[in-house]
């Protein structure tokens, strides 16, 4: 069954929860997500851009709260590899 989002978040909505979320050492509740962002988001918005993160794997929602798990160095290193595994003709 599918959820109707009543509303997308902007691009800047999105950034400023990644950022929050990947400045933390420690888990964090989706009441501390909103209290440290610049401005108060609705919580169906929260909602929203919490499932496309852990969609594509930059954060982990856990019973101990939401934690960054996505490193950005090991997708460098496989990109190189990429590149130097394809050669053009």
């Amino acid at each position: 069954m599918q959820k109707q989002v009543l509303h997308y978040p902007r691009l800047d909505t999105i950034l400023n929860v990644e950022a929050v979320i990947k400045k933390s050492k420690d888990t964090l509740s989706k009441n501390e997500i909103d209290r440290r962002l610049p401005k108060q988001i609705m919580r169906s918005t929260l909602n929203v851009i919490l499932e496309y993160l852990e969609s594509s794997g930059k954060i982990a929602l856990l019973k101990e709260g939401i934690i960054w798990i996505y490193k950005e160095d090991i997708s460098k290193k496989l990109k190189d590899k990429l590149k130097k595994g394809v050669t053009v003709m």
